[in-house]
């Protein structure tokens, strides 16, 4: 046998020889989420967006070496969503129109290959799928101004177990979808948690068109900008005008900024509502091999 030969087989000996110490790493993992899970017994979802989102921060942070970390990032979803299987039902619902493919393979990228998904036609349906707790998480559009059906307005109640926004999808760039320019956002009824890496979504109820610049400029006192905002009129449902503000950053329900916001806007609204956040998806700064430098930003 030449040494060439030798060498080889010593080579394929210890890729057999790793690949058991991670799969004994894989159960090892897995003994310890169950740990996870008996702590938790008390939640109706074991959900944790902001967790996720910050384990796939760390890792590719931290990656070195030539494996690529789309897909070092892509054998972690898989395995987180593994172990949220087994924690208790998990099923996504997925908004599936016709005209407009691609909703269900963000689904499957975030949320796993063997993940159930829940075809539905309207955006109303997967949000009561997810508030009776029929499906785990809803996946609809992201908001556009020129969208006819602002699918938000269905979150904005005071209701416990009205779904927020989660997350935004792809949180991993560049897949294999249908439609690359394709942008959704997750529901669930669980709370935003901060990773400083965050966007939250607000609604804005007035009883007559206070006019986003007034809206603006007491985000700005309260020490925040908007990403994004979307206006959804109806005359016949008092307040009659509802705008849905995205915010750069964590804002907090409860926090002093919502408080300084609201002092801003003061009798001009009928109410702020917190519909939820998600931590920014990772950008193709994230995913450079080491050492290579990129001046665009990650979104």
């Amino acid at each position: 046998m030449s040494d060439d030969t030798d060498k080889l087989n010593q080579l394929r000996d210890e890729i057999d020889s790793i690949d058991r110490q991670l799969h004994e790493l894989i159960m090892r993992r897995t003994e310890v989420v169950e740990g996870v899970r008996a702590a938790k017994e008390s939640s109706q979802v074991m959900i944790r967006p902001s967790r996720e989102a910050e384990i796939l921060y760390r890792l590719t942070a931290t990656h070195r070496g030539g494996f690529p970390k789309r897909e070092l990032a892509r054998i972690w979803r898989e395995l987180i969503v593994a172990t949220l299987s087994f924690e208790g039902p998990f099923s996504v619902a997925v908004f599936d129109p016709e005209d407009e493919p691609g909703y269900q393979d963000l689904a499957r990228d975030q949320y796993g290959t063997f993940t159930q998904l829940i075809r539905h036609g309207s955006a109303r349906a997967v949000v009561e799928a997810v508030r009776e707790q029929t499906a785990t998480l809803g996946i609809l559009p992201f908001p556009h101004r020129d969208r006819d059906e602002p699918w938000w307005r269905f979150l904005v109640s005071e209701a416990p177990e009205t779904p927020k926004v989660i997350a935004r999808l792809p949180f991993i760039p560049d897949s294999n979808i249908r439609n690359r320019d394709l942008n959704a956002l997750v529901i669930c009824p669980i709370g935003q948690e901060e990773t400083g890496r965050d966007r939250s979504l607000l609604a804005v109820e007035a009883e007559e068109d206070i006019g986003y610049p007034a809206i603006e400029n007491a985000l700005t006192q309260a020490e925040f900008s908007a990403a994004f905002h979307q206006l959804w009129h109806d005359p016949s449902r008092p307040p009659g005008w509802t705008y849905l503000v995205e915010v750069f950053g964590f804002i907090g329900p409860d926090s002093r900024q919502m408080r300084r916001l609201r002092d801003g806007l003061g009798t001009r609204v009928t109410r702020i509502l917190h519909l939820g956040g998600y931590a920014t998806p990772l950008g193709k700064q994230d995913l450079q091999p080491a050492g290579e430098t990129n001046e665009d930003p990650a979104p």
